[in-house]
């Protein structure tokens, strides 16, 4: 009887690993398509001679409104693509990893609501760069995994602000070179700020004490049942 209650922990176990590989993969896969496009477009600006600049976001014009939408997919040059690229990708495996039940929703709403902003609030000039959402991202991460207070999530807070706690300073004008949106990395952080607040009932949450000892009791005591009905049988 024990045997077989044993063997079924194992499938059970195998099965668990198998959905988290899954995921883990899944999660990964999400990021990589928005970051290729990134590339191409670069790729195509350089080897065509175009400027791609214009797509950003100018402040307050006509000409600007376009940018809320495509600012982020435009780049200076390689090396500003390349800076942006691990910690996008690595914050929005986080993202869709932890919290894929809303990580959509989260990361359109930075996206789109960090353009929103920055068309706002910033100073004249073309405004480009995946930076915001990078700060929305770093943003609602942190508040997010200590407003839930679930020690998974928590733990990521803590590994964000080890990772990319320096970045804060880049949000203020005073320790911003003048070819930097300091107010595009401003933006990222509200908007991510406020989607933790908003979207705290929402997706993973903390279980309840001793909840995970109840369930495997249960899970238990229906597998022990099940072993003796089949070895009766």
């Amino acid at each position: 009887m024990q045997i077989f209650v044993v063997l079924r922990k194992i499938s059970k176990e195998k099965n668990v690993m198998k959905q988290d590989i899954q995921r883990i993969m899944l999660a990964a896969a999400k990021p990589l398509f928005p970051i290729f496009i990134l590339y191409i477009l670069k790729i195509m600006e350089v080897g065509m001679d175009w400027d791609f600049s214009r797509l950003g976001v100018y402040p307050m014009e006509k000409r600007g409104l376009v940018g809320i939408l495509t600012h982020p997919l435009i780049h200076s040059g390689f090396s500003h693509l390349l800076a942006n690229t691990i910690p996008l990708f690595f914050l929005s495996w986080c993202l869709f990893y932890f919290y894929r039940g809303i990580a959509g929703k989260i990361f359109i709403l930075i996206w789109l609501g960090g353009g929103l902003l920055t068309f706002l609030i910033g100073k004249p000039g073309w405004h480009i760069g995946a930076s915001g959402l990078i700060y929305g991202l770093a943003f609602f991460l942190f508040f997010s995994g200590i407003l839930r207070k679930y020690i998974p999530l928590i733990a990521i807070s803590l590994l964000v602000t080890f990772l990319y706690g320096g970045i804060i300073w880049h949000m203020f004008p005073y320790f911003s070179p003048t070819n930097m949106s300091w107010e595009g990395h401003l933006s990222g952080g509200i908007m991510g700020t406020l989607c933790a607040f908003v979207f705290v009932n929402h997706g993973p949450q903390r279980p309840e004490p001793f909840a995970d000892e109840m369930e495997e009791e249960e899970n238990t005591e229906e597998e022990t049942t099940a072993a003796e009905e089949e070895e009766t049988l």
